[in-house]
């Protein structure tokens, strides 16, 4: 018998280090009338991919290394519906030798409480060879700026 997963809770905006805001799009509705549980993910990739690049932390036009996604989770708690204007919070979780904990919620409106949030393990990997290396400079650097400790 498995146990009972752990509820989350939502995180206040005091949680996250660096924001980004979006506003929905038309085509991020479902037929239920609020935004597809998909496209949470595509809103918390794109906020991931401009912390990197504005860190130089990602090369658009090879390099290396690049973090590829190990691991994904989201948990939702209010729903998110167009015309909303969002804003995607950012965080690091944990800070490991070749891998990064991403923390990201979803707020809608000016609401203090995270209508959805998740996160990513991004393992860092040499581009051709796809084995794992270990974090950069500018990797680290971004992640000790982002760091969240649980308190």
């Amino acid at each position: 018998m498995t146990a009972a997963p752990v509820r989350a809770t939502a995180h206040h905006r005091q949680k996250y280090r660096r924001f980004f805001d979006m506003e929905t799009r038309w085509n991020d509705m479902d037929l239920y009338g609020h935004m597809n549980n998909v496209v949470y993910l595509e809103y918390f990739d794109s906020a991931l991919n401009r912390v990197l690049i504005e860190a130089g932390a990602l090369a658009l036009h090879g390099g290396s290394p690049i973090g590829v996604v190990a691991h994904s989770h989201t948990n939702y708690f209010s729903e998110v519906s167009y015309p909303d204007r969002v804003t995607v919070g950012v965080r690091i979780d944990r800070i490991g030798n070749t891998s990064l904990s991403w923390g990201f919620a979803l707020f809608r409106e000016d609401q203090d409480h995270a209508a959805a949030q998740g996160g990513y393990v991004h393992v860092y990997v040499d581009r051709a060879t796809r084995r794992p290396v270990a974090l950069g400079p500018e990797h680290r650097a971004l992640a000790e700026r982002l760091l969240v400790s649980e308190d």
